[in-house]
């Protein structure tokens, strides 16, 4: 098993790096909070968000894919996606 697979992919762990990244309260985070909308998420936070979580997670985000998360439901979803294609 690779180290990658090891790492178990849990949202309320993900939702506490992603609060903790942005600065704000856990229950603000909710799965369909919009980042920029509703978090005032500028693309300096973002770039940020992701850079903790590739290295907490092991994987490659690419620029493309960072555009497209916009709530933490979608940085989970993306995040099992890529965890599931190291395994």
């Amino acid at each position: 098993m690779s180290e990658t697979a090891a790492i178990a992919l849990d949202k309320e762990d993900l939702r506490r790096t992603v609060a903790d990244v942005l600065d704000v309260d856990e229950a603000e985070l909710t799965d369909e909070a919009d980042f920029v909308e509703n978090l005032g998420v500028d693309s300096l936070m973002a770039l940020e968000v992701m850079v903790v979580l590739e290295k907490k997670y092991s994987v490659k985000l690419g620029e493309s894919e960072l555009k497209e998360v916009t709530c933490l439901q979608k940085a989970y979803d993306l995040l099992a996606a890529k965890l599931q294609d190291a395994a």
